[in-house]
């Protein structure tokens, strides 16, 4: 998600040391010139590496200049005068930040990550010079202490009190003393991350399984061993197939290869990623980011870095999010449980005397869903080509709300993988700019996200629109067939689609509240409503189609889907409480951790009984969420977020799935409205009423568990 300008330098960015000069890079640097290109979207085609120092540099003078500005205006501070002012500082290196920040994620390299890392103190240097600037901070808790008498809107009202919190929970009220720890403990923090995430990234891209006997191809489907084929092509390793650990690839080699012995192997590399002692261990720096942390937290006056995070979220407090993942995890547990044992008799009927084991899981899940369902995934790729899939969901958007999409040629793209798309709305206005980009590399991390080049904002009383991006690992073409993609694959789609409208379709005055600048724990409610429409068999039939033959999906195999819908989400469910709970315990920590990261988290997983069969859906040392991905204590957010979306959902069940009243009552509350209020009350203000659990629960198929709590 997009970050503050004012908290940017905290992500991590940029020191690079070139022979050109700083005058020399800045008469050829397009970052210093307004984007000359359709939409003003970022001049990819322009940009190279040694643009972005410079840049940042330069970005760093300007907005430390705006700041200064602001400190020796003579004039009584007003929210005109102060708050607006630092609202619209520091546009170049917001707007140079976010396309470095992007490209390390999307499409990074050698060059980008060395000058990520030399650069992230010094923009960690920046983001406290402001925020520890005593001066600046008296002007606004001056605005602050006569906020109720200054005729501030509803919008003025929630960025002064976003601006006057941040500088608080940012140090503001400090000593100097603490003050100088603070910007110490902010420099450390800023290099760990950005070296946790490039760590895991290497150690993904590390690791191949080459399969030179076709023999040991058995029980996988063909998609992919063309796929594997293709891959070890393109490595020189023409004759056999080569399996990585990207998603598309380890995922369905878990879950088809007979070969148990590669079945174990693929998943022990897996799981170990970042946990092998070598120089890309996380171990050490996730203990040191949680320390940390906590020592962050304390000097702020929290117990907990917990403590700190949720006090701006919807949970409020640790309790409030422990209360919820333990009031889920009896039932999911004991779900994951009854279908570990239904496997464990399959592989005994089998006349198999193993027990079963994680690498297993997968493999005889598929199985069992085979037996019950006569349900096979393979059955069901083919009527989910990418393309096809897409139209779909830009279906769904114009039946729900009109957009269209229109792909623009001849416009910069910072890959070729990467396609535009402009957004309009139904009566033919220009709402945002929409890149897509769908298939793992090597220089993309893994996962899926939505983030933004440009965030929405007013300027001079014209709304100037959002240029958003969606990142995704979606298996690649192979053979003659196009994309195809699983079911987990559409629903992520659907999912990072809502994401996107957020930021699309906000209408703010400000950029720090628009689009996705929620808590949180309320900005998947977004992404996650969106997955309701994928699932819906009227929905299915209008996207559905078989990519030879042209055939809709028939009934019968979505009345299987539907019947499906609840096997598995007692594993998938339970493997990522217990990744939201390892969060929470490595975030509630009220004195430095001593333990390393292996005894931490098995303990952890202890104390809640997960079984061996079972890890965490991201383990320690490649929980990149919370050590490099800003959901540190904060996990939790998508169960949370599901409560609302499952609830949020009903409200179409209710009436029809592209009810228009509540379609746009869904915009115009919520997607809208970005930051701009109480999420909760923005959520009422939508549905009525609090959202409750129950619906949740049902889709889930955790209503009617059966809880021994007697142990």
């Amino acid at each position: 998600m997009r970050k503050s300008i004012l908290t940017l330098a905290a992500a991590g960015s940029i020191l690079f040391s070139c022979s050109q000069s700083d005058e020399e890079s800045t008469s050829m640097n397009p970052f210093f010139e307004p984007y000359n290109t359709p939409f003003e979207v970022p001049p990819f085609d322009k940009i190279k590496n040694e643009h972005f120092a410079p840049a940042l540099r330069e970005g760093i003078k300007q907005q430390q200049a705006e700041i200064d500005a602001i400190v020796q205006n003579s004039d009584e501070p007003t929210f005109e005068n102060t708050i607006e002012v630092m609202e619209r500082s520091g546009d170049l290196l917001a707007r140079t930040s976010t396309v470095f920040y992007n490209l390390n994620s999307a499409n990074t390299n050698d060059e980008i990550q060395a000058i990520a890392r030399e650069m992230a103190p010094e923009l960690s240097k920046h983001s406290d010079n402001i925020n520890l600037n005593e001066k600046l901070f008296e002007r606004v808790k001056a605005i602050w202490d006569q906020k109720d008498g200054l005729g501030l809107n509803e919008e003025q009202h929630k960025l002064l009190e976003k601006r006057y919190k941040a500088f608080v929970r940012n140090g503001a009220n400090l000593s100097e003393t603490d003050k100088e720890k603070l910007r110490e403990i902010n420099g450390k923090l800023s290099t760990l991350g950005l070296q946790f995430g490039q760590n895991l990234l290497a150690e993904t891209n590390n690791f191949q399984l080459v399969i030179d006997n076709e023999s040991d191809l058995s029980g996988l489907p063909s998609s992919l061993r063309s796929t594997a084929a293709e891959d070890a092509k393109a490595a020189d390793m023409e004759g056999k197939w080569l399996f990585t650990l990207q998603n598309p690839s380890v995922m369905p080699f878990l879950q088809y290869a007979d070969n148990r012995e590669l079945r174990k192997k693929i998943w022990e590399a897996y799981k170990n990623r970042a946990d092998q002692g070598n120089e890309y261990d996380n171990k050490k720096i996730l203990i040191d980011i949680a320390n940390l942390r906590r020592e962050k937290a304390n000097l702020l006056g929290f117990d907990t870095h917990a403590d700190y995070v949720l006090e701006e979220t919807m949970a409020k407090n640790a309790e409030n999010v422990y209360n919820l993942l333990n009031q889920l995890w009896a039932p999911a547990l004991a779900k994951a449980k009854a279908e570990g044992a239904e496997m464990q008799a399959m592989i005994n009927a089998s006349g198999e005397s193993f027990d079963l084991e994680p690498w297993d899981w997968r493999y005889y899940e598929e199985k069992l869903k085979m037996q019950k369902f006569e349900l096979d995934e393979q059955e069901v790729k083919p009527y989910f080509s990418l393309g096809k899939v897409q139209e779909g969901v830009f279906m769904v958007v114009n039946k729900l709300w009109g957009l269209t999409f229109q792909p623009i040629e001849n416009i910069p793209v910072y890959h070729p993988d990467a396609k535009a798309y402009e957004v309009k709305e139904a009566d033919g206005t220009h709402l945002g700019v929409l890149y897509m980009d769908f298939h793992p590399r090597a220089s993309k991390r893994g996962g899926a996200w939505m983030t933004s080049y440009r965030g929405q904002e007013m300027e001079g009383g014209e709304r100037k629109a959002p240029v958003i991006s969606i990142v995704c690992n979606f298996s690649r073409p192979a053979g003659d067939a196009p994309a195809l993609l699983t079911f987990d694959e559409v629903t992520t789609f659907f999912h990072e689609f809502g994401h996107a409208l957020h930021g699309l379709m906000s209408n703010v005055q400000y950029r720090s509240l628009a689009g996705t600048s929620v808590p949180r724990d309320f900005v998947e409610l977004p992404s996650q409503i969106m997955e309701n429409w994928a699932t819906e068999p009227s929905v299915l039939k209008e996207y559905a189609f078989h990519y030879e033959t042209g055939e809709v999906i028939p009934d019968a195999l979505i009345e299987k889907l539907q019947k499906s819908g609840t096997f598995g989400q007692g594993f998938g469910t339970t493997e990522y409480l217990a990744a939201s709970l390892l969060d929470m315990d490595y975030h509630t920590q009220k004195e430095a951790i001593s333990k390393g990261a292996d005894e931490f988290e098995e303990a952890s997983m202890d104390k809640i009984g997960l079984i061996d069969e079972i890890i965490p859906r991201y383990r320690s040392p490649y929980f990149q969420h919370i050590f490099a991905g800003g959901y540190s204590a904060g996990y939790y957010s998508y169960i949370w977020s599901g409560v609302l979306d499952t609830d949020a959902f009903q409200a179409f069940k209710e009436t029809e799935l592209f009810n228009q009243d509540k379609a746009q009552a869904f915009r115009k509350e919520i997607l809208e409205r970005g930051g701009t209020d109480d999420p909760m009350k923005m959520y009422v203000n939508f549905r009525g009423a609090e959202p409750k659990i129950d619906a949740l629960l049902k889709k889930r198929g955790l209503d009617e568990v059966k809880v021994d709590r007697s142990k």
